[in-house]
């Protein structure tokens, strides 16, 4: 039997921002393919690209050249409302900020992907929002605005807001940056559950203990893609299992 296409492939990939004298270029010639069911992180210090390129990724910026095919599709050859079209079917994303709308409740927040899609009635909205934060063990904060909810569970909201539409790939950019340690393992719990069930998980981090839950890791420096290796990923349910309960005193030296 032939193997799949891969979901994502990006072929000597360039990304400059300027001209002449004052021309950044903060991609030069990245290529990589990302297979559906894997569980990718890519690491990189401030200005290495990581941004860029989930830009590109997520439909969201065009490269100046290369090749981004996503599900097969030429992405920089299609129009904006296509696109749109593409990022909504296909992609779902996450950010470090959580991006939830402050005077939205947690459930009109998850609705919303869902505006954008024909022929799904206020019901169904309703009904399918519901069903993702049930998924997220958000069932009893569905009326919540963000600022009643801590910072774990309005990501967890971002999440379920993510997959409402089923995509097939989530993006998640920095998902733990605003987290306290034992918030974001069960962040990165939820995400290698995910990644079990099926889902395609692209994360961008700069944190190694991060980027180790992933099973591959990409390494990009200065726009370049200087390593790309398959790793066993560590469980984050076992790191958080070994987190000292919140009410036990710390350990003196």
């Amino acid at each position: 039997m032939a193997e799949a296409p891969p979901i994502i492939a990006v072929e000597r990939l360039v990304k400059t921002y300027g001209a002449a004298d004052t021309a950044v270029r903060a991609l030069r010639e990245v290529s990589f393919t990302v297979r559906a069911g894997e569980f990718v992180a890519v690491m990189g210090a401030s200005g290495s690209g990581k941004s860029t390129l989930l830009n590109i990724l997520g439909c969201l910026d065009r490269p100046t050249s290369g090749l981004y095919r996503l599900e097969g599709r030429d992405v920089p050859a299609e129009s904006r409302c296509n696109l749109a079209r593409l990022r909504l079917r296909t992609l779902g994303f996450v950010f470090q900020n959580f991006q939830l709308l402050p005077r939205l409740t947690a459930q009109e927040n998850v609705e919303l992907p869902l505006h954008y899609v024909k022929g799904v009635s206020s019901g169904q909205r309703r009904k399918r929002a519901q069903e993702a934060l049930a998924r997220m063990e958000l069932s009893d904060k569905l009326q919540r605005r963000p600022t009643q909810l801590s910072g774990g569970q309005q990501q967890r909201v971002a999440i379920a807001r993510a997959l409402v539409n089923s995509p097939r790939v989530l993006l998640a950019d920095e998902p733990t940056g605003n987290l306290d340690t034992r918030t974001g393992l069960e962040i990165l719990t939820l995400l290698q559950r995910l990644n079990r069930d099926g889902l395609t998980v692209v994360l961008i981090t700069h944190e190694l203990d991060v980027a180790a839950c992933a099973t591959r890791r990409l390494l990009l420096r200065d726009g370049h893609l200087i390593g790309d290796a398959v790793q066993t990923a560590l469980d984050a349910r076992t790191q958080l299992a070994a987190l000292p309960r919140e009410d036990e005193a710390p350990v003196k030296a």
